[in-house]
């Protein structure tokens, strides 16, 4: 499925627009209830000031006014979610729930002066439909500016809200980095694990394949050269010469599992209509990337596909395959979606040694990998890598 932008610029900025007043509103709603909670907390501080001495009777506070704060916070998230596009998944161990409202309680206070700032300057704008009445008509030019000046306060309220969210509910630096450390660690060892089971399934391949046939083959040419001329002699170099296009038959295939030629040749598009070209199920590919990716993330993809394929033939019982590969985001920011579905038995287990080499080579570009493959079917494997 190709991906578009809107078709109508004006359009996605109205609903940006109305979506960023919309939440200013809704803050502004919320800071008044958070106004009243920080009242509240600090009236019923004010008895145990005597026992704050102590850190252990500050920590106690501390995480009983987080826990009553809690409940503002999901509302806090849920509006930035639905309204600035901010998800944010709180951490127990680093949010600050009582110091996030406390800091962004003036912020929303603040989103509700911008807003009557610009419906003053709307009405004053709208100020022609009453100049025959005697108005002065010079109002206008201060209720465009008030308009135009409370919309750049309304664009530094939205990034301010994002910035406070992030700042104080979600993980701190070093937390994200440690994370990424676990999960670069993790990879590393999923992927040379993967190298690993792929080596060894090329040498079965090898050995159960190419290798015997040539064992075959060196048979036929050797029992040949004992008669040359006689007719059964004939029929054993016929039967060599067929064993030598069934090995190279066969070696094709596993340097083509490997890494089929296409991919490097040209591209994405073209090693995926040869797996559809290939396969023993009929495929319906929808292709919508447009644009090149890197040669890493458009091997991840093919492999992605690739794989998906082989577990609808080999285990899946699958009568029909769908193939989806497109794009999401904006240029600079934009990932691959690959979308593998089949209508077989389903039960397909993540952890088993293909899925979860593939998961290791997503996650090791930064990827996603998600297999839904409920008992009955149908098996859907999906996989987000960033493009770029």
């Amino acid at each position: 499925m190709t991906t578009h932008g809107d078709a109508h610029p004006a359009a996605a900025v109205a609903r940006a627009w109305g979506r960023a007043v919309t939440g200013a509103a809704a803050g502004a709603v919320t800071a008044l209830a958070e106004a009243l909670f920080l009242a509240a907390a600090l009236v019923a501080a004010v008895p145990a000031l005597p026992l704050l001495l102590r850190p252990a009777s500050r920590a106690s506070l501390r995480r009983a006014l987080d826990g009553a704060a809690r409940p503002l916070v999901s509302l806090e998230r849920g509006r930035l979610s639905a309204l600035f596009g901010v998800d944010i998944t709180v951490r127990p161990g680093t949010a600050r729930p009582l110091a996030y409202l406390a800091v962004r309680c003036p912020v929303g206070l603040f989103g509700g002066l911008v807003l009557a700032f610009f419906a003053a300057g709307l009405y004053l704008a709208l100020s022609p439909l009453e100049v025959l009445d005697g108005n002065d008509p010079a109002i206008v030019p201060i209720g465009l500016a008030l308009m135009y000046l409370s919309a750049q306060g309304t664009v530094g309220l939205v990034g301010t809200e994002r910035w406070l969210a992030r700042r104080f509910l979600g993980p701190s630096r070093q937390d994200l980095m440690e994370e990424r450390i676990g999960v670069l660690v993790a990879t590393r060892a999923g992927v040379v694990a993967a190298v690993d089971e792929e080596r060894r399934r090329i040498e079965r391949d090898l050995h159960d394949g190419v290798q015997q046939r040539l064992v075959l083959l060196g048979m036929a040419l050797g029992r040949a050269r004992r008669d040359p001329g006689s007719e059964r002699g004939r029929a054993l170099v016929e039967q060599a010469y067929e064993e030598s296009r069934d090995a190279l038959r066969d070696l094709k295939e596993v340097a083509w599992r490997v890494y089929p030629a296409a991919l490097a040749g040209s591209g994405l598009r073209a090693a995926l209509h040869d797996l559809v070209g290939r396969s023993s199920l009929p495929i319906d590919l929808e292709y919508g990337l447009e644009g090149a990716c890197p040669p890493t993330v458009e091997t991840a993809a093919y492999f992605v596909v690739a794989e998906s394929v082989t577990n609808a033939v080999k285990h899946a019982r699958a009568e029909r395959v769908s193939v989806l590969v497109g794009a999401r985001g904006e240029e600079g920011a934009r990932s691959v979606v690959v979308r593998v579905r089949d209508d077989g038995v389903g039960g397909a287990d993540p952890a088993g040694t293909g899925l979860a080499g593939l998961a290791s080579r997503v996650e090791a570009l930064d990827g996603r990998l998600s297999v839904d493959s409920p008992t009955g079917g149908p098996t859907t494997v999906r996989a987000e890598l960033p493009c770029g």
